[in-house]
């Protein structure tokens, strides 16, 4: 398993891993699997990035959004292994409640048909005609078209439809209407194939798992290890520097926050003036608030849905959905059956946050304004689960500060950067030879499932790097 510090590592190693993020350790893993010789960094106490959990009492608290498309299967069974594909599992329902409808769906093609016909009374031509689009979306067409166009085009002034369809990628990736259709298209696409899934035994099983594969395959995984300033010379990645030592290094990937990476770890010299412009123009996606909740032991809670998109706005907003007082939130529920072993039911409720809302308020203002947080929580999840106050036996609230200080990414940012930053990203090895990113970027990279794929490519672009010296 990962150790802590950077007792007894290596001289010089192939590849440094710059964070332990899913992306991070899915890169990790192939370059391992290529007999290359890895060395994992990460800041926090152990790996996953914000694929993260903590204990509290008896409970278990997963932080991540608990849903991925069916090609996450896929992904681990190649790029990991067949145990932890085969634990992976759909789940059984999405509910949504808001003023302009409320009903469960089980977030497929099929039955968003249905939704869309039946209940929206959309012509199944229309609905056909909007699936195909979507489905025939890629990166290179050069398509400008935006989300809201996508939309009008397909279903003019159904701001309803426009709900259904925008609001939980919202909530799983930070994009709005006015976001490039093409970074709302493919993570549709990929929901849309087989509906919704999640990790059976929970987040920190399948870390663990993953620690394991790692081990097995060779990479040096360290925690506690905080890397301060990418080395290079002559233009070429030479080493890090962490915790205060340089380790020499062929190649570096950087799990981190792209800015962070660009700006912040490479000296001003090793960038030409025009990269740096065009990375300071990048902007930072939105970071979240969450509320976890904890039942006691023995009380029971009636199905209400794995996952519950819940508003009371009018119509969707993607500002609003980042407001400091929410009027729209999302409610994991972790069943029993969802971490076998454990007869415990958890919750937690998600909100995208704006970091500016929270950053410099007094100590006292801070923690009453966590603790109205999570009244207001409480109060919403009332008219599905009347009297959770007294259900509950533990209540904790993060804030955008706490994913900053967990995740060192600016502005505490669960979603890496806007759509911009993927040319960056794509841009950076031929700026600086041997510097690879595979962090969140670009919207359609976020997510578990996108944050692993991504990792194995940026794997493949760095063993060709080792093998040929060539981008």
């Amino acid at each position: 398993m990962a150790q802590r510090g950077l007792k007894d590592i290596k001289g010089e190693y192939d590849c440094v891993v710059i964070g332990a993020g899913l992306g991070g350790m899915t890169c990790a893993n192939s370059l391992a699997r290529s007999d290359k010789s890895v060395l994992l960094l990460e800041h926090h106490i152990h790996l996953g990035g914000l694929a993260a959990w903590f204990k509290r009492k008896k409970h278990i608290f997963d932080v991540a959004l608990h849903g991925f498309p069916v090609g996450m299967i896929k992904t681990c069974r190649k790029y990991w292994s067949k145990d932890i594909a085969g634990r992976i599992v759909q789940l059984k329902g999405i509910r949504f409640d808001n003023p302009q409808f409320s009903f469960e769906t089980t977030y497929d093609r099929d039955d968003f048909t249905q939704k869309l016909v039946n209940h929206f009374g959309i012509e199944p031509e229309r609905v056909e005609g909007f699936f195909d689009a979507t489905r025939k979306m890629n990166f290179y067409d050069g398509d400008t078209k935006t989300t809201r166009e996508l939309f009008e085009e397909h279903f003019p002034g159904r701001s309803d439809v426009h709900r259904l369809l925008m609001e939980p990628i919202t909530y799983a990736n930070g994009s709005t209407l006015d976001e490039p259709a093409i970074s709302y298209g493919i993570v549709f696409s990929n929901f849309m194939s087989k509906g919704v899934y999640t990790f059976v035994g929970g987040t920190d099983l399948i870390i663990s798992l993953m620690e394991k594969e790692l081990e097995k395959n060779g990479v040096d995984a360290r925690t506690k290890v905080l890397v301060e300033k990418i080395a290079t010379e002559n233009g070429k990645v030479t080493g890090v520097v962490a915790n205060g030592q340089l380790i020499k290094t062929r190649s570096v990937v950087s799990n981190a926050n792209l800015v962070t990476t660009v700006l912040g770890m490479l000296d001003n010299g090793a960038l030409s003036q025009a990269f740096r412009k065009k990375a300071q123009k990048v902007r930072i996606n939105n970071s979240s608030c969450q509320v976890y909740m904890g039942i006691k032991e023995g009380e029971k809670i009636d199905y209400i849905g794995d996952l519950l998109f819940t508003s009371t706005a009018s119509e969707f907003d993607a500002e609003m959905l980042k407001a400091k007082d929410p009027t729209s939130m999302t409610f994991s529920v972790y069943y029993p059956a969802s971490r076998p072993g454990h007869d415990r039911y958890t919750i937690v409720a998600s909100m995208n946050a704006d970091y500016e809302d929270w950053k410099d308020l007094p100590e006292e203002q801070y923690k009453a304004d966590k603790e109205k947080l999570i009244e207001t929580v409480l109060d919403r999840l009332e008219k599905y689960i009347p009297d959770i106050r007294n259900k509950t036996d533990h209540l904790e609230a993060a804030t955008p500060l706490t994913f900053e200080r967990y995740t060192r990414h600016i502005g505490g940012s669960s979603f890496g950067t806007k759509f911009e930053g993927l040319e960056l990203a794509a841009d950076l090895p031929k700026e600086v030879p041997g510097l690879f990113f595979t962090g969140s970027v670009g919207i359609i990279m976020s997510g578990w499932l996108g944050a692993a794929n991504y990792g194995v490519i940026v794997a493949n672009n760095a063993d060709r790097y080792l093998e040929t010296g060539k981008i």
